[in-house]
């Protein structure tokens, strides 16, 4: 069950990722900076307020202030302001999630021919995938918002193609 989940999940989130991509890419790029943003500056509250709400013992050493719980918060607070100067930086990033994606989605389906025999057709997503990383990587910088819009179809073909492959070979 827990591979379930997982898995689906993962293809769900790159399924609504894409499709927010395609739809909107000229605000997604911004607002997806702002929420990188807002996932550094959250688990760096909750390291201050722990450190300030935690229960004092006599004799006991304070422990040491969190300075990754609040570098966290203050890169995530820089995000949240200046998006704008991130976006280039995250072209980079983006291309090589779906370059680390692509190969991860081809290894898997080599790791599967131990035990199932896997079509060559299978092999064609993952490395178009795979492709667009690359491609990605290669001219980050030509239109931001055309490079949103092929890793959003990207996203969305993992997405599919990762779904099919969970439901073809868990059956096995």
């Amino acid at each position: 069950m827990k591979s379930l989940n997982g898995s689906v999940l993962r293809c769900v989130f790159a399924i609504i990722l894409g499709l927010i991509l395609v739809l909107w890419p000229e605000v997604a790029v911004i607002y997806l900076v702002i929420t990188i943003g807002i996932c550094f500056i959250i688990p760096g509250l909750f390291s201050l307020f722990r450190y300030f709400t935690r229960e004092k013992t006599e004799g006991e050493p304070s422990p040491m202030f969190p300075i990754d719980g609040a570098g966290s918060i203050l890169f995530g607070t820089w995000l949240v302001v200046m998006p704008q100067f991130f976006v280039s930086i995250l072209m980079y990033v983006l291309g090589a999630l779906l370059v680390l994606a692509g190969a991860q989605q081809l290894i898997s389906l080599i790791s599967v021919r131990k035990w199932s025999k896997v079509p060559y057709g299978f092999y064609i997503l993952p490395s178009l995938i795979l492709i667009t990383g690359i491609m990605i990587l290669a001219y980050p910088f030509g239109a931001a918002a055309n490079t949103f819009v092929i890793f959003g179809v990207a996203c969305l073909v993992y997405g599919i193609s990762e779904l099919i492959n969970w439901h073809k070979f868990t059956k096995r």
